[in-house]
């Protein structure tokens, strides 16, 4: 039976799939998928399902989206199960959406299977909870790609004063331009700011600074994306999950850079 999954790969860590994604990727004809999606996942599709790489970077795209929307529409009118496999949840900074209005602007069956996304993963793994009781009851996401002269979408001031936590996407280029931003709007200067670099896999690495040094720091230990940006009092807890590391000797958080 013919049909179009738009499916979340995880964050990067290939555990972290969910199982009904995992069965999409085993039952596809074709699969789509991204720069992001850990290969391992791959191994799991059937020896004649055709994989398509449809890999983005900052200012380079193997596919333009319009492509990806076409080969979609193209290989499910064949009867074909396919899958579109991408990195962390569809619908979070994903154009999931736009995916699926292709799909259903042609009539054809889709389903969208959710997964976990780097916003909540990548600072788990780094030892920060995204929320926290006495550290921070709120959080948004948020993308950090928009330029200076493309912002105008990016309410900063509303930002700054609504939620306790920011996690930040695509960001690391503009990473100046954010935290100018941040405390321009009313976030004080020693906020303390977590990046997280390749978060939930082996490489990961993670610094750690306030609004007005983090810059600096990213530059000195050359961090660069894929990367996820945490800002607020919840990156205080990491130091707390150290110091109980170091009198137990064993934790999940053992990837901590």
């Amino acid at each position: 039976m013919m049909k179009a999954y738009i499916v979340g790969a995880g964050p990067g860590d290939s555990e972290l799939i969910t199982v009904k994604a995992l069965r999409c990727i085993q039952k596809a004809d074709v699969i789509l998928y991204d720069r992001l999606v850990n290969p391992e996942l791959l191994k799991e599709a059937k020896k004649d399902c055709l994989l398509i790489y449809c890999g983005k970077q900052p200012n380079y795209h193997t596919l333009q989206q319009e492509t990806i929307n076409y080969l979609l529409v193209k290989y499910t009118k064949q009867g074909k199960i396919t899958v579109r496999l991408k990195g962390g949840d569809p619908f979070v900074f994903g154009r999931g959406a736009e995916e699926v209005e292709a799909l259903l602007d042609h009539g054809l069956p889709v389903e969208v299977v959710p997964g976990i996304t780097a916003g909540v993963a990548a600072p788990c793994y780094a030892g920060i909870p995204i929320t926290h009781r006495e550290l921070g009851s709120s959080f948004a996401v948020v993308t950090g790609h928009r330029t200076k002269e493309k912002s105008t979408d990016i309410n900063w001031k509303s930002l700054v004063t609504a939620v306790d936590t920011l996690a930040i996407y695509m960001g690391i280029t503009n990473l100046s331009y954010i935290c100018e931003e941040l405390m321009k709007h009313g976030k004080k200067a020693d906020t303390p700011v977590a990046i997280i670099q390749q978060g939930t896999t082996s490489a990961q690495r993670t610094v750690t600074g306030t609004l007005n040094s983090i810059v600096s720091i990213v530059k000195k230990e050359e961090i660069q994306n894929p990367a996820m940006i945490i800002v607020g009092e919840v990156v205080t807890f990491r130091d707390r999950l150290r110091l109980l590391e170091e009198g137990e000797k064993a934790g999940k958080y053992a990837t901590m850079a």
